[in-house]
């Protein structure tokens, strides 16, 4: 059992044997992997291409159950619950859908617009972006299956808590009035048989990849970068248990930039062989996918910035404060 078991994590998740095969040929080719630039250039290769196909795997799964889990069907589903049963709700369901902050912000507004109240909706934003199927293989292939399926718990507890904070405030007198009220169009294509269902998959798993793709070579440029030629004794200065302020660093620097967890798997990677806490790496992930600066943009339409900030306040100091229990408790789920 343990066998099958080092055989996905290792072979089928974390693709060792592409890992292998990409370093016999660029040593064929004459480049030694052992050097900083063929070392380099074999991190790029190799996780290029493992994310790639994971990713176009992933959304072509995440995208197929989705057919059955429209917007208009999730508001329905929502509708029926209250209190804090509705935010778990909208946590679970925000893990079947779009997979960066920005794409979860239209669906957000129709939601909004159509009347469900405003803590779901801030649980279902938070989610969203942060927890989904394709971010507990992705992390199990690089961290294990323990830190993959922590960071998922962790992730749905945050947008609980922060949806329940949210709905206790009275946050619907702080929604632009230009908006409220104004109906959101909700896709709510029905699909008639399984293969509709498969061509709509393959297309959201191939525009996804293609405008991702980008975003997944700047954070495996970044990943080499680090791995290869940035001094391990800065990184652990910076961002190392030694520095007591490494998680809100981490946070603070993922805040304004603008990727999916796709793309900060390499990045993560590197800093974790290079000795930074898994809190700190989790801490820098979930601010990139759940506070990027484009997504708080376009949030900023539909509420005012009383409710923004309160929205981002809310979610820095979960972030934070996750960081620093996993820093602490590192050692039982690595």
């Amino acid at each position: 059992m343990q066998m099958i078991w080092e055989f996905i994590q290792n072979q089928l998740l974390g693709m060792k044997w592409l890992k292998d095969l990409i370093g016999m040929l660029l040593e064929i080719c004459g480049l030694d992997t052992s050097s900083r630039l063929g070392a380099s250039i074999h991190f790029l290769i190799y996780d290029v291409l493992k994310i790639s196909v994971l990713l176009m795997v992933l959304i072509f799964v995440i995208s197929l159950i989705q057919t059955w889990f429209p917007p208009e069907r999730t508001k329905q589903i929502l509708e029926r619950y209250k209190g804090i049963g509705g935010n778990i709700l909208a946590a679970l369901l925000g893990t079947v859908t779009p997979f960066c902050s920005c794409s979860s912000i239209p669906i957000f507004i129709g939601f909004t617009n159509a009347g469900l109240p405003l803590g779901m909706t801030f649980s279902f934003l938070i989610s969203s972006p942060l927890v989904d199927f394709g971010s507990l293989v992705v992390l199990a292939s690089v961290f294990g299956w323990k830190t993959a399926i922590a960071y998922v718990l962790v992730g749905l507890v945050l947008a609980v808590i922060g949806g329940t904070i949210i709905g206790k405030i009275n946050p619907e007198r702080q929604l632009e009035p230009k908006l409220f009220g104004k109906a959101e169009r909700l896709d709510n294509t029905i699909y008639e048989n399984f293969g509709q269902r498969s061509r709509f998959a393959f297309s959201e798993a191939w525009e996804t990849w293609k405008y991702v793709f980008k975003f997944i070579l700047i954070g495996v440029a970044v990943g080499a970068l680090i791995h290869n030629w940035i001094p391990r004794t800065w990184i652990e200065m910076i961002l190392g248990s030694k520095n007591p302020f490494s998680v809100i660093i981490a946070t603070i620097v993922g805040i304004p930039m603008y990727a999916d967890e796709f793309s900060t798997i390499p990045i993560a990677e590197a800093l974790f062989e290079k000795g930074v806490g898994i809190g700190t790496i989790l801490s820098f992930m979930m601010a990139v996918t759940a506070l990027s600066l484009p997504s708080m943009i376009m949030l900023r339409k539909v509420v005012k910035p009383k409710l923004l900030g309160f929205f981002i306040a809310i979610v820095t100091i979960g972030i934070i404060t996750i960081g620093y229990i996993f820093n602490a408790f590192g050692g039982v789920i690595i």
